[in-house]
């Protein structure tokens, strides 16, 4: 199993970016996928996840209204559209599936 996570960068509060996590190893279509991420000095937090077919999402309430996950099983992607991010919102985002994590890719949100 890899995955790998792209998209993060620095953003003004308020901004948008949009993380990207291309699985590979297994048969990416039948299985739910989360993003999960960690702030500076803190534990791992849950963000979001997305069943198998696409149709069922959930959020942390942090995030809720803010952030849209999505993905593209031709593609064996999972997304995360982040909008109107706040500072709180730096962290390192990793996609995951059970025990198996990407890189993870670093989200900075300031001014």
């Amino acid at each position: 199993v890899q995955l790998v996570e792209s998209g993060g960068g620095l953003v003004q509060p308020g901004g948008s970016l949009r993380l990207s996590c291309v699985a590979s190893g297994f048969t990416f279509s039948m299985y739910a996928m989360s993003w999960v991420r960690q702030a500076p000095g803190k534990g791992l937090e849950w963000v979001s996840i997305i069943n198998s077919s696409g149709g069922d999402t959930n959020y942390a309430d942090s995030v809720e209204g803010r952030f849209t996950i999505s993905r593209d099983n031709a593609e064996n992607t999972v997304y995360l559209q982040m909008d109107n991010l706040k500072p709180e919102d730096t962290a390192v985002y990793y996609c995951n599936i059970g025990t198996y994590w990407g890189q993870g890719t670093q989200v900075t949100v300031s001014s």
